[in-house]
């Protein structure tokens, strides 16, 4: 359990921190000179639309790898840790395109009709990173669910709209192409040292 609580922490900042996730609210913010009230009340709403779905569609997951531990004790010992190794390695061969986020003015648009267009959006976009660990979680009952669902949404949630809020001072100071341009090889590498370690660790 302390193994899964903690990769679900590591997990879930490196998510909040990828660019494409912030970002565009960012040089929105900046494009629309939206107040800060403005920037945080979108950045929360928009990152807990994706957190949302995230955890939706995480629930069903867990419950499947909840009952495949209730059916096959082989599957909390070695399946579900090769499970995540297997998925870690998919992670880290395909990768993923990069796309660059253009400061575009958003013209005759109410802030409200952003704000709902964006969240839209970001529900329908589930991090499928964070899924993979949802079905460990079900392997450790409700408990294991309910832990990865709180530190993915407290974490998420903050980070995006801190780094939104933040702005422009954030991308000067820090350099997130590395990030930008290996998030699923990280995330990868993240599901694997999770996998071997649930394999060894019984904790």
């Amino acid at each position: 359990m302390l193994q899964l609580i903690f990769f679900s922490f590591i997990l879930s900042a490196v998510h909040a921190l990828i660019p494409h996730h912030w970002l565009s609210l960012a040089l929105l913010a900046r494009s629309e000179k939206w107040s800060k009230k403005q920037t945080f009340q979108i950045s929360f709403v928009v990152s807990f639309a994706h957190t949302l779905s995230t955890i939706i569609l995480g629930v069903l997951i867990g419950l499947i790898g909840m009952e495949a531990a209730k059916r096959m004790s082989e599957f909390t010992s070695w399946f579900a840790p090769l499970l995540l190794i297997l998925f870690g390695i998919i992670y880290i061969s395909f990768g993923q395109e990069h796309h660059h986020i253009e400061n575009k003015k958003i013209k005759n648009h109410s802030f409200e009709k952003i704000m709902f267009s964006m969240a839209l959006t970001m529900f329908f976009s589930p991090c499928l990173e964070v899924e993979t660990l949802y079905f460990a979680a079900g392997t450790f009952g409700w408990q294991g669910i309910l832990f990865v669902s709180l530190i993915y949404l407290i974490v998420t949630v903050c980070g995006i709209t801190i780094l939104a809020l933040s702005g422009k001072k954030t991308i000067e100071k820090l350099n997130f192409h590395f990030l930008e341009h290996n998030e699923k090889k990280i995330a990868g590498m993240i599901l694997i040292l999770l996998g071997i370690m649930t394999y060894f660790l019984k904790f």
